[in-house]
């Protein structure tokens, strides 16, 4: 891949390909540290002062927790504000490729109604990357952005808040995320896999539940070779050690073809962090401190200061676990595979990932409104996608995806021929007026009570709603709407 700046400009659309099986052995690791870091230090803060004494006066930093800064992470909690963190997993020094960041997850947090979503990335999304002071962006993996920015031998030339001396690994990711995904974060939390590994035993493990088994016959070992026998895990809940759960975040190769995609391991990801957050938070964790202390203050980089983590531990541990959702970006709703071209999306032999949506608009809407008004939910409406765009056969499947994670019901989309509006058809004879309404909102759509003389979708819900999407709907879809 090219590296110097001024190449060229990120085009972001080219030409569709099947997905290849890839056989790297990169180190994974799952960035899935976060709560667990806010617990060890909410369970030990007088340790956690002297442990991070050398970044900061600790007097000062009970200050703020006291009397927080305006804007900062405690303040926004305080006053009900959004807060949006950056979660990093990279190899470290037991991989030849360091910094780059194998798994990407954002954390927004609500305090306004106590929720919090965990949104993966996947690390093969092609993004523009602005480190340089000369020159334009440059469009690289989104792995990659740390990376840039922890290695200042490798990637002369940047601005000084994109060098290692200034954290510029994280201030680079984080830059690169907010420009596709409209989110702006409050900080991050880099980790490398031996901290993760480290913090699961200083836990003395930790409970997850697989909704099925997973089974990996090409899992690499630490000498760049297969685990002999491959990993095994079977279907349900069980304890599992730091190593262990570092197979379940690292394996992209299951028999399984269900666990053998990014979203699959997104998901474990996902599983993985909660059960470290209730670990962390719970009343034998107290006791394991000190081990927890002394695995954190390794192989972590972060932006955050002690009372910000003072202040996400403490507003953690009243999020009930139905409270949490879960998202993961991938090429089977707003991302399409692709192969890379001097950095672009087009076609060559390197495998990557661009959005269907070149301006990444429909991408930054869609995680601007992921949390959906609990009233809404809360009336329960089965909601089925119809298709009805002139050429984008699988954009009812793909639309239908992104519903799921924000908490709808939802039933198999269906195809229909084309039409030019979208439109909310109401087959509940109005018993789901907040439902509606959000779907109007959210599709630019009207909404239709259907009677005796309205046609009928294919397949209409019993008793819910369809979703039209038509060609305008499409066409915003691809970026190409207004």
């Amino acid at each position: 891949m090219d590296h110097p700046p001024g190449g060229p400009s990120f085009r972001g659309r080219g030409l569709p390909v099947r997905r290849r099986p890839r056989r790297g052995r990169r180190r994974l690791v799952s960035a899935v540290l976060l709560l667990a870091c806010l617990g060890a230090l909410a369970l030990a803060s007088s340790r956690v002062l002297g442990a991070l004494s050398a970044s900061g006066n600790p007097f000062t930093e009970a200050a703020r927790s006291v009397d927080p800064p305006t804007g900062s992470v405690p303040w926004k909690l305080q006053h009900g504000q959004r807060v949006a963190l950056l979660l990093l997993g990279y190899g470290g020094s037991e991989n030849d490729a360091p910094y780059l960041t194998d798994s990407i997850m954002a954390v927004v947090l609500d305090p306004g109604s106590r929720r919090a979503v965990e949104v993966s990335l996947p690390r093969d999304l092609v993004v523009p990357v602005d480190a340089w002071t000369t020159g334009r962006p440059v469009p690289q993996k989104l792995n990659e952005a740390y990376a840039i920015g922890r290695d200042d031998a490798s990637w002369p030339g940047k601005r000084p808040e994109f060098t290692a001396a200034r954290g510029g690994g994280g201030r680079l990711a984080e830059q690169a995320i907010a420009a596709v995904t409209g989110l702006q974060f409050d900080g991050y939390i880099g980790v490398d896999f031996k901290a993760f590994r480290d913090v699961v035993t200083a836990l003395g493990g930790v409970r997850v539940c697989l909704d099925g088994p997973l089974d990996d016959t090409e899992y690499p070992d630490y000498h760049d070779g297969y685990v002999r026998g491959g990993i095994h895990f079977r279907a349900g809940c069980q304890q599992v050690t730091g190593e262990q759960a570092l197979e379940l975040a690292r394996s992209r190769h299951a028999v399984q073809a269900g666990e053998a995609s990014d979203f699959a391991r997104a998901r474990r990801q996902q599983l993985l962090l909660n059960a470290i957050r209730k670990k962390a938070t719970s009343l034998d964790a107290i006791t394991r401190a000190p081990q927890l202390l002394d695995a954190l203050r390794k192989d972590l980089d972060t932006s955050l200061g002690v009372s910000d983590m003072r202040a996400l531990s403490d507003w953690s541990k009243g999020v009930a676990d139905s409270a949490i959702g879960r998202v993961a970006i991938t090429d089977s709703d707003f991302l399409a595979a692709y192969y890379l071209e001097a950095g672009g999306c087009a076609s060559s032999s390197v495998y990557a990932l661009c959005p269907e949506d070149a301006t990444y608009r429909m991408l930054k809407q869609y995680l601007a409104g992921v949390f959906v008004d609990p009233r809404v939910l809360r009336e329960r409406a089965t909601v089925q996608v119809v298709n009805a765009s002139r050429s984008l056969d699988d954009l009812g499947d793909r639309v239908t995806r992104t519903l799921e994670p924000l908490g709808f019901e939802v039933a198999p989309s269906v195809r229909m021929s084309p039409a030019d509006r979208s439109v909310v058809y109401d087959y509940s004879g109005g018993h789901y007026p907040l439902t509606a309404r959000w779907l109007a909102a959210h599709f630019g759509a009207t909404v239709v009570e259907v009677g005796a003389s309205t046609p009928p979708t294919p397949s209409p819900p019993s008793g819910g709603l369809a979703v039209v999407v038509g060609h305008d709907y499409a066409l915003r879809w691809i970026g190409q709407g207004p």
